[in-house]
């Protein structure tokens, strides 16, 4: 395989920060600031604003919407049409002097149709379930789900970087 990535031919990408073997699919569009690592699959249907970070290996699900502020680090998982938000009090015309910052951790897991309210972090290797909302950050490891999502039980982790479910 080659070192250089994929844009399919019906997706509008702006960005020249797109690291090597990473693929966008059809019907996406990314604007000139977004940087976007190594290894990365951004399904179809997404659309990630300038102030976007998205780290190797990550997978974006289709019907996908990463907003100024957003920070998705190395092994992150994003289900089909998650939400975020960057915006605690939206009004139409009239934005902050900077949009809050979101950030997914190492091998963080976000379950489908579940909305992330702005200025959390979800932790390492957490696990947030479809269809949940997120109201306030989750630590490492935790899985959390519902609406408002609470911690149910915590990811397993060895020395080895393996992972299993509890709770």
């Amino acid at each position: 395989m080659t070192d250089s990535f994929y844009i399919h031919p019906l997706a509008d990408v702006k960005t020249t920060l797109i690291g090597a073997r990473s693929k966008i699919w059809q019907f996406c569009v990314v604007l000139p600031g977004a940087k976007i690592g190594s290894d990365v699959n951004i399904c179809s249907h997404c659309f990630i604003e300038d102030d976007v970070e998205i780290g190797s290996r990550v997978t974006v699900k289709s019907g996908v919407q990463l907003w100024n502020g957003v920070r998705l680090r190395d092994e992150v998982f994003i289900g089909p049409n998650v939400t975020f938000t960057n915006d605690k009090f939206p009004r139409s015309k009239k934005y902050p002097n900077q949009f809050l910052q979101t950030t997914i951790e190492f091998g963080a897991s976000i379950g489908a149709g579940s909305i992330i309210l702005p200025g959390l972090t979800i932790g390492k290797h957490a696990m947030i379930g479809a269809g949940s909302l997120v109201t306030k950050s989750i630590p490492d490891y935790a899985i959390a789900m519902g609406s408002p999502a609470t911690i149910r039980g915590y990811v397993n982790h060895n020395e080895s970087g393996d992972t299993s479910l509890s709770g």
